[in-house]
């Protein structure tokens, strides 16, 4: 190809990427909505950049597809890859972090109380510092966005099309039962989730409001996730909800009663109220 070929070709994908830099935004933004907080926006931004830029230069408009068609595929599977990168679920993180709640629940049963890290590693027969490894692997957890707080995957979170209206509604009544599942924790998981998450608190503020340690603060928020998770697929997907080791236990007592409180809080009708036409909750704290 000439250099005067090769200069226009450069022109063509300069002009491609200059005039779909809003798709780039769309899409992060629209996928911002469905992660946590703590993803960070200009990671996304990089990865649909760099996938328009690619997509711009192994376009072919003989093919009959119109480019933003072609880029917007192109973006969302960068950004699944870039969700992927900092996903929690592998394999052995799961297992670890169920038989870590597992026990948990069995020493809360026989102690009466929320134990130690010391005390869950001594039952695991690993060191502490293995616990504390497995709490922030669960806190990390992309999967437990307090905007979605579903169960899924990277590609859940980056969906190809808009949402229609009946996605639209089942995903406001998800955010109903997420925000009656933050009102019936106890107090002080309750306290933890909305000073943390809702109103991004610095950890250290809200040990020092407890009268803990960050550690605990840690802890606590933790056993509040797992809590949220199995409180709302106890409502959407109970098969999903591990049934008890002791079904008369303590634990399982207080967790049965934790699901039907949520049910207990609402029907479909005052669910849907508490967000607003395009889904965003309701500035609120219970």
């Amino acid at each position: 190809m000439s250099t005067l070929g090769t200069t226009a070709v450069s022109r063509d994908i300069d002009t491609l990427v200059r005039e779909h830099l809003p798709l780039v935004g769309h899409i992060v933004r629209e996928t911002l909505m469905r992660v946590p907080s703590h993803v960070n926006r200009d990671d996304l931004t990089s990865a649909g950049l760099a996938a328009l830029a690619a997509a711009a230069h192994s376009f072919d408009p003989q093919r009959g597809i119109p480019f933003g068609r072609f880029a917007a595929v192109r973006i969302r599977g960068a950004l699944v890859d870039e969700l992927r990168g900092l996903d929690w679920a592998s394999r052995s993180v799961r297992s670890r972090a169920r038989q870590l709640d597992s026990v948990r629940q069995e020493l809360s049963g026989a102690l009466g109380r929320t134990p130690t890290n010391r005390e869950l590693a001594g039952a695991l027969g690993v060191a502490e510092e293995e616990v504390d490894s497995i709490e922030e692997d669960v806190q990390r957890a992309v999967v437990l966005s307090l905007q979605g707080f579903a169960p899924g995957t990277a590609e859940d979170m980056v969906q190809e099309q808009a949402a229609g209206p009946e996605e639209m509604l089942l995903h406001r009544e998800r955010l109903g039962y997420l925000t009656h599942a933050v009102d019936s924790l106890p107090q002080r998981l309750r306290l933890v989730v909305t000073r943390y998450f809702l109103e991004e608190r610095p950890m250290a503020e809200i040990a020092a409001e407890l009268g803990v340690t960050e550690s605990r603060v840690s802890q606590l928020r933790a056993e509040a996730l797992v809590l949220l998770r199995d409180g709302m697929n106890s409502q959407l997907a109970p098969e999903m909800v591990e049934a008890p080791q002791r079904p008369d236990g303590c634990v399982a007592k207080r967790r049965a009663a934790y699901y039907a409180e949520i049910a207990a809080k609402g029907d479909l009708r005052s669910r849907l109220a508490l967000t607003d036409a395009v889904g965003a909750p309701v500035a609120r704290v219970a």
